[in-house]
């Protein structure tokens, strides 16, 4: 049984501010949070096929998302450098 598109975007939407906030100690709003996660989530999930593992429930799929959605703000981080 999937999340659904209600559940993927409130996972989405979760998984950006947590994101936001290990990377830069908080969140970038509700639209940005959501972008984050839902790019993070299927970048999340790229990196878990590739490596072979799976998720399940919605802790999974959290988890999934939000280390997507960090590795996601690190490689932006290198676009972004203020000098």
């Amino acid at each position: 049984m999937g999340l659904g598109f209600v559940g993927s975007i409130i996972i989405g939407i979760l998984a950006g501010a947590i994101a936001g906030w290990i990377m830069k100690g908080r969140g970038f709003g509700l639209i940005m949070n959501l972008i984050v996660g839902l790019v993070g989530g299927v970048l999340g999930g790229w990196i878990y096929g590739i490596i072979g593992f799976s998720t399940t429930g919605l802790l999974g799929a959290l988890l999934m998302s939000t280390i997507g959605a960090v590795l996601l703000l690190w490689i932006l981080s290198f676009f972004n450098r203020r000098t």
